[in-house]
């Protein structure tokens, strides 16, 4: 008879996701997961297999919930340059009791040139990004908020680097004033 799981398995994901984000896939040991989930070894193995396994569900699980909260954010704005403004903000605000920058991003810089899997990951979650500001370019070009001067697509690449780069500069000790000036520098390229 296979005894049932004493943990929460999503509940137990996110502390693991957490700690992935902090310090990412190479200083978190096996005994770090195990310390911080709460659970025994041997659960962590039956449950999710492996460190790069349970790292792989844990790059998800960030990257489901930055979606959801970036869509939640952009369904409140009224405006193109509105939802834009969210987007910079929700990003260089951050969340609450959450590790500074982006879980994504920081996962490219470490392991991206050496390991397919996250490289993948990482590259399919930078498109749907893309693809979310090339919407709100598009929708700011319809009704004349954003310039026609390059298509949307293109826009959308130049402000997803600007945002990667905020990403990598949340992790160190920059101002977030200087955060905000270069977010209004990059949206005032988009402006007619």
């Amino acid at each position: 008879m296979a005894r049932s799981k004493e943990f929460d398995e999503n509940e137990v994901l996110e502390k693991a996701m957490k700690l992935f984000w902090e310090q990412g896939y190479e200083k978190t040991s096996m005994n770090d997961l195990v310390e911080h989930m709460g659970i025994h070894r041997r659960s962590l193995y039956d449950t999710f297999t492996d460190k790069h396994t349970l790292f792989l569900k844990a790059l998800e699980r960030f990257g489901n919930r930055s979606n959801a909260r970036l869509a939640a954010g952009i369904k409140q704005a009224e405006t193109a340059e509105q939802a834009l403004r969210l987007v910079y903000d929700s990003m260089i605000e951050g969340e609450e009791d959450a590790p500074p920058g982006c879980m994504i991003v920081n996962s490219a810089v470490e392991l991206a040139v050496r390991d397919a899997e996250v490289d993948a990951r990482t590259a399919g979650a930078f498109g749907r990004t893309e693809q979310t500001l090339k919407e709100i370019i598009a929708w700011g070009q319809q009704t004349g908020e954003f310039t026609n001067r390059a298509d949307a697509e293109e826009l959308a690449e130049y402000v997803h680097n600007t945002l990667a780069g905020l990403r990598v500069m949340l992790r160190t000790s920059a101002a977030k004033e200087k955060l905000r000036r270069i977010a209004e520098l990059s949206m005032s390229v988009l402006r007619k």
